[in-house]
């Protein structure tokens, strides 16, 4: 076996076996194919980010570290302040296991920048094989303040084992038995030949045939379904804090402005703003496999193109396999200079990972994005 993803029920047991040491499980916290990671009592500000490298993470904090804040009923992150939160959870893996984390898709859609650090780690995210040790969360609130409580998960933990990833030749096959595009109406978008070598696609091959080229490439919608249509958000200045503990209990206006679509299918980011967009394409993800989203290119732009990037199996599929596809939300934001952006230009892509065996549980039910358009995080109303 080449390797795969844990699904829900082996993290069940892994939990049982003491590879993931931690209080009681909370409701909700295990995923089809990811255990969401709770955050400890205390924050701690740090005059900056770092990796520990070949030193512990307390070692470096104790250099760090200017205060604690108490997040026992709750405390205050402080917009574009940079903090190290001791998880709950703790890690034994056994010496063929490996890790890797990611935001959950809520925070990145805040613009809460979160990466999980390890005992004796050279990178963020990768916990390595065998790891045994306690896990911290770098927490960076971008563009609000935010009001965090321990117990909060912000980001969850995937366990695998070999190598998960599907080449582009098994990836075009998957394609073929279950189709993984639909476009704007619902319709399939056909799987298009072999174009690895390709530098450059053309313009029906980026509208009208799905790209496969060390993944599934997507492009983003800046027409919507009719002229001045909502196609985008872009997050306001000076906004007042973000609760994390309130579902819906925020107006989206107060922290959002709206951007509607122009004539042409063109839009200019401006630099360091954070904006949400959707894909022009639907997306689904069969329930043997996972997705994870990866930047489409570096040389294609100075912007990072999202921030929470993990698909689970049945992704797109419905409670009862009823949808076609599931657009996926967009986070991005340009660095240097003002980028012009044109609607089904090519912004990301999705890398398929195989599952060891099929979740118990598959995306879907309780979702709050199941079946998203261009959608805020769940703390916004309208």
């Amino acid at each position: 076996m080449s390797g795969g993803i844990l699904p829900i029920q082996a993290i069940a047991q892994a939990v049982k076996d003491g590879w993931i040491k931690s209080p009681a499980l909370a409701d909700g916290q295990l995923q089809p194919a990811s255990l969401d990671l709770r955050l400890g009592q205390t924050a701690y500000r740090i005059r900056s980010s770092f990796l520990p490298q070949n030193r512990s993470v307390r070692e470096v904090l104790s250099e760090l570290s200017m205060y604690p804040v108490d997040l026992t009923d709750g405390g205050i992150l402080e917009q574009g302040h940079v903090y190290l939160i001791p998880l709950m959870e703790s890690l034994a893996l056994p010496d063929d296991i490996q890790g890797r984390t990611n935001p959950k898709s809520s925070t990145g859609r805040l613009d809460i920048f979160t990466r999980v650090i390890t005992d004796g780690s050279y990178r963020f995210e990768d916990i390595r094989r065998g790891y045994q040790g306690k896990l911290y969360l770098e927490v960076v609130p971008r563009s609000f303040t935010i009001r965090a409580r321990q117990g909060l998960c912000l980001n969850q933990l995937r366990l695998t084992t070999g190598d998960p990833r599907m080449t582009d030749e098994d990836l075009r096959a998957l394609y073929r038995k279950h189709t993984l595009l639909f476009d704007e109406h619902g319709h399939p978008v056909p799987v298009g030949k072999d174009i690895s070598q390709k530098r450059l696609f053309t313009r029906r091959e980026r509208e009208d045939e799905a790209i496969i080229k060390h993944g599934l490439s997507m492009s983003i919608d800046l027409e919507g379904d009719e002229p001045g249509a909502v196609i985008g958000y872009k997050a306001r200045r000076n906004s007042a804090v973000v609760d994390l503990m309130k579902e819906a209990g925020h107006w989206a206006e107060d922290y959002w402005e709206p951007i509607r679509a122009q004539k042409g299918g063109h839009f200019i980011l401006e630099p360091e703003e954070f904006y949400i967009f959707a894909s022009r394409e639907r997306v689904r993800v069969p329930r043997d496999f996972a997705a994870e989203m990866v930047e489409y290119d570096s040389g294609s732009g100075e912007l990072r193109t999202h921030y929470a990037g993990f698909f689970d199996p049945g992704f797109g599929y419905g409670d009862k396999g009823e949808i076609e596809g599931t657009r996926a939300v967009l986070e991005v934001r340009p660095h240097d200079v003002p980028f012009r952006i044109t609607h089904a230009q090519v912004f990301f892509k999705l890398v398929y990972e195989r599952m060891t065996e099929r979740p118990d549980v598959s995306y879907g039910t309780g979702s709050h994005y199941q079946n998203q358009g261009l959608a805020l995080s769940k703390h916004f109303t309208r």
